[in-house]
């Protein structure tokens, strides 16, 4: 079984706003820049996708959504998760085409949170290669281990593996070797120091 990116079949929209990243995947602080796609996977139940926000200072998935349908309010929502757990101050939020990024219902979303939007260009996969990654990663570790028999299995799995193994066991090379929890804790220290 293999994941697959988005709705294949669709094709990329008009930009709803321009590109502020141009592939500088970099921050100095948390909430300055998020990334967020989708993923799906078959299950024998039928198909279940993930939405997911990653913060580029922390690596941290900060939000996230997971539901069988690929739907606009599967991207409010794992916006709103980020946005009710954080301190928002100039976020950058950058994202694809995709319609669910481009909806009235997330543009509204950004807009009363005060976050800045940033699209990237069609066929451009190293405008968002640090979400990819988090992407692969999750492929790799849970996605193709076994064969899901339901929708509730596997995104049990994927909360778990999230929130366990990424978030919490995962040292990151980028991070000094430690894991996202850690580089935040140690960070939020030495600023509060």
């Amino acid at each position: 079984m293999f994941a697959k990116k988005r709705g294949l079949t669709c094709k990329a929209g008009p930009p709803v706003h321009d590109d502020l990243v141009k592939r500088k995947l970099t921050a100095t602080r948390p909430n300055q820049l998020w990334l967020t796609d989708i993923t799906e996977h078959r299950t024998d139940e039928g198909k279940i996708y993930l939405y997911a926000i990653k913060d580029v200072y922390s690596n941290k998935i900060v939000g996230y959504s997971i539901d069988s349908r690929m739907t606009a309010s599967l991207a409010v929502a794992a916006a709103r998760n980020a946005i009710g757990q954080r301190h928002i101050d100039g976020t950058i939020l950058h994202s694809d085409r995709g319609s669910q990024f481009r909806s009235h219902a997330f543009l509204r979303v950004l807009k009363n949170n005060g976050i800045t939007g940033s699209m990237g260009r069609v066929g451009a996969c190293g405008d968002n290669a640090a979400m990819e990654s988090f992407f692969a990663l999750l492929q790799k570790n849970v996605l193709d281990r076994q064969r899901w028999s339901t929708r509730e299995e596997l995104r049990l799995a994927m909360v778990v593996w999230i929130e366990r193994t990424y978030h919490r066991e995962r040292r990151q090379r980028r991070l000094g070797k430690l894991t996202p929890i850690e580089f935040v804790t140690i960070h939020m220290a030495l600023k509060a120091a």
